[in-house]
């Protein structure tokens, strides 16, 4: 049987297509271990090395991954963790990487035989993993209205297909245009002055599922929406909170700078509600004393806080410091630095004096004890970073949560100096420099008067809409244009029938690819596949051979040049893709010069040096060996808040109100994934292996139910009268605590309602889904 959702009420789609919204479950034979107490090591190299022989054949593999994350290499098209400024010449890049580059690389093609093959309503019943597994695209293919295979199309019909359909738009503002965050800084300017020029500013990216929170916590905090630290701030921290974060999967180069952070004699908390591998013990693989002796330990403690526990174990932990401070004044907090750089600091320590510690505790979930360890550690030490991920952002108070994270670091005045600060660790491998150049539905009037200025255009002062807006707008019939540049919309976003049926409302959809997945087969009425070069490939132009630019997590901007042999003689780039749109679009009246932009991304980063401010001598300045750091006024001390001060918030303790059988379940990934792409069915730290299926358990909640280990059960989210039922899952037991839940998306993202978002991101609330299981005989 396959998933089903209550809630949605949509009107009739406008195709016919019997496809498969979400795919059936297919259990598989699940096999459990005790999970992993080390990460990395020799395994995590076997297992690199498997994913590219199975690919891409193992001396092509080794010879390409070699030149990964390297100055004069490409890329990862994985996370966006900074590169030390001397790589390493043994390999510059984790298992994880090179199981983005297999998939990315590999020898499969999906090419006209294939479509021909395989109908849309036939690949919908796929799950993500096989279509993903497919292989690379190589040629333009269109849907057309009617029809339930894809065929070939010319570049050219392509183009002018799509420009039909946007120029007899009643209004601009009835087409999206989404960005996935792998688009390269050239590619990202492009597409939104496109956008711009064509009249809307319906921008929505995957920033906005993921670390909006984190932007409007910290600007409306520290005057900036990115962290303030670098690689070397963290080498040289005296302390490192590691929140709602699993570097050993999401981001294992990490993992590197933690150990260089020990071996300093740097303390590490980790708080999470899972005990993940990566956070007790590394191995570095290109260290043989550690593979011998068995790595480092990262963690010096771990605190399971309660899944949305978080603001109550920050609270606890700063009225614990308090109380340090009082007694004895000036020994704890930086009066200094709060007197001359905050605001906000009486309010704060009002609140803390007036917060029930029993109450904290409860909502925590740490005792205070535990507690009492970490602010006795931070009150001994200023070189303090925090870092944090998804786990504290997809929450309904995800905003509050980075402003407690805010709160922290500023009474100990430790932003502004090294080895402090704040560091949001960001998912995507441009995720960040996509903002950077303009992929945003709420732009600031100073960048799109800058973008008129230069380019002689008017674009739209109206916002327009974010992800979680754009699934609505698709829904209510008020677009008819769905445009990704990459990324994989459907299965990255949540309350996946109704994302999939508003898709289908919509008379053109088309998708900026390398590979094959879920948005290419539940689409509108009319669909193109673009497919596009991959990072790893070289991309020659009108020119000669061109270079891509890309900002990592700690904003540093840098090159990312491709050299291996395009998958198809029929790809184009993603610069030339939208140079193309435009001249299709806009044709001669448009007083953009497309053409010089497509054969040569000089002149793109020259349009950036002129529109976007620190991009002074771009050309000249991201050809050097490392590139360069954007200005960023939080890392300095200085913050461009409207009163020039950082900003002590008061947040309030979340509710949580939980019936006698209700669980909450958070969202996460495998080990054998990124993002939605599904390298493999194993979670090799978890111990969990041939099934995505599962559902982890705390061991006592199953006894209480009088179950045991793989049960199944099916799945019931509750959201303010809402109910939507996903059926056939595994329970696995598991160290979490007790009345939570773990659970892999995309898989659980049916069950994540769409109207359950945060406040002021409306980043959607994936990690506190409350929930009711039953059990089902299979």
């Amino acid at each position: 049987m396959s998933d089903s959702n209550s809630s949605t009420d949509l009107r009739a789609p406008v195709q016919k297509r019997e496809v498969m919204l979400v795919p059936p479950p297919r259990h598989r034979r699940l096999a459990l271990r005790s999970p992993e107490k080390k990460a990395v090591g020799l395994t995590a190299v076997r297992s690199a090395v498997q994913h590219l022989r199975r690919e891409m054949g193992l001396v092509s593999g080794m010879r390409v991954v070699a030149r990964m994350n390297q100055q004069d290499g490409f890329d990862c098209a994985g996370c966006a963790w900074p590169d030390p400024p001397n790589r390493s010449p043994i390999g510059e890049y984790c298992e994880n990487g090179a199981k983005a580059l297999a998939e990315e690389a590999t020898t499969k093609r999906v090419d006209a035989k294939f479509f021909r093959r395989h109908s849309v309503e036939k690949l919908s019943r796929w799950p993500d993993f096989e279509l993903g597994k497919s292989g690379r695209i190589t040629d333009p293919m269109v849907l057309r209205k009617g029809s339930s295979h894809y065929e070939p199309i010319s570049w050219e019909d392509a183009f002018a297909m799509i420009a039909e359909e946007l120029n007899g738009l009643d209004s601009p503002d009835e087409a999206i245009f989404y960005t996935s965050g792998r688009t390269s800084n050239e590619a990202a300017f492009m597409y939104q002055l496109l956008v711009r020029h064509f009249g809307t500013n319906n921008l929505p990216d995957c920033s906005n599922m993921c670390h909006e929170s984190s932007g409007v916590g910290l600007s409306g905090t520290v005057g900036i929406g990115k962290g303030s630290v670098t690689l070397e701030d963290l080498h040289i921290a005296e302390a490192i909170l590691v929140i709602g974060q699993n570097p050993g999967t999401n981001h294992p180069r990490m993992l590197s700078a933690l150990k260089k952070c020990k071996e300093n004699g740097g303390k590490i908390v980790s708080i999470n509600p899972l005990d993940e591998p990566g956070l007790k013990n590394f191995i570095d693989p290109q260290s043989p004393s550690e593979v011998l002796t068995g790595g480092t330990r990262i963690s010096d403690l771990w605190l399971p806080v309660r899944i949305n526990g978080d603001v109550a174990l920050l609270k606890g932990i700063m009225k614990l410091l308090l109380e340090k401070e009082d007694s004895a004044p000036g020994s704890v907090f930086d009066h200094d630095f709060i007197a001359e750089k905050t605001r906000g600091y009486e309010a704060l320590v009002a609140d803390l004096r007036a917060a029930d510690f029993a109450q904290l505790v409860e909502q925590s979930g740490i005792a205070q004890a535990e507690m009492q360890k970490v602010a006795d550690l931070l009150a001994r030490r200023k070189k303090i970073i925090i870092c944090w991920a998804m786990g504290l952002t997809q929450q309904e108070n995800g905003v509050g949560n980075i402003q407690e994270v805010v709160n922290l670091l500023l009474l100990r005045g430790a932003i502004g100096r090294p080895g402090a600060g704040t560091c949001p660790v960001r998912g995507h491998s441009n995720v960040q420099g996509d903002r950077t150049m303009g992929i945003y539905e709420k732009p600031k009037e100073a960048f799109l008067q800058a973008l008129d200025d230069h380019f002689g255009i008017r674009s739209p002062r109206e916002h327009g809409v974010d992800t979680v807006e754009a699934i609505h707008a698709m829904a209510e019939g008020k677009t008819q244009v769905f445009f990704a540049m990459g990324g994989n919309f459907i299965s990255a976003t949540p309350d996946s029938y109704a994302t999939a049926a508003a898709m289908q409302n919509c008379r053109l959809t088309v998708q900026v690819s390398t590979k094959l997945n879920r948005s290419h087969v539940v689409t509108g009425e009319q669909a193109l596949i673009l497919p596009c070069i991959a990072r790893s490939e070289a991309d020659f132009q009108a020119s000669g051979p061109q270079f891509l630019t890309v900002e990592n997590s700690m904003g540093q901007v840098h090159r990312s040049r491709g050299f291996t042999e395009n998958a198809s003689p029929n790809l184009l780039s993603e610069p030339a893709i939208v140079a193309r749109l435009g001249r299709a679009t806009f044709g001669a009246e448009s007083p953009i010069d497309w053409q010089a932009m497509e054969d040569n991304y000089d002149v793109i980063r020259d349009h950036i040096e002129a529109v976007i401010p620190g991009f002074s001598e771009y050309n000249r300045r991201v050809r050097t060996r490392n590139g360069f750091y954007l200005p960023n006024g939080a890392r300095e001390g200085k913050f461009n808040t409207p009163d020039g001060k950082a900003h002590f918030t008061v947040n309030p303790l979340p509710e949580h109100h939980l019936e006698a059988d209700q669980y909450v379940l958070m969202t996460m990934r495998s080990h054998d994934q990124y993002n939605t792409t599904i390298y493999g069915l194993d979670d090799r730290y978890r111990g969990i292996f041939n099934e995505r299926r599962v559902l982890l358990m705390n061991r006592q909640d199953m006894k209480a139910r009088g179950w045991r280990s793989k049960q199944v059960v099916n799945v019931t989210s509750h959201f303010e009268g809402e109910e939507r039922v996903s059926e056939n899952w595994y329970v696995v037991p598991y160290q979490i605590p007790r009345r939570s839940l773990g659970a892999y998306f995309p898989e659980a993202n049916v069950l994540v309602p769409l109207r359950s978002v945060a406040k002021k991101s409306n980043t959607p609330v994936s990690k506190y889904v409350v929930v009711s299981l039953e059990s089902r005989r299979r």
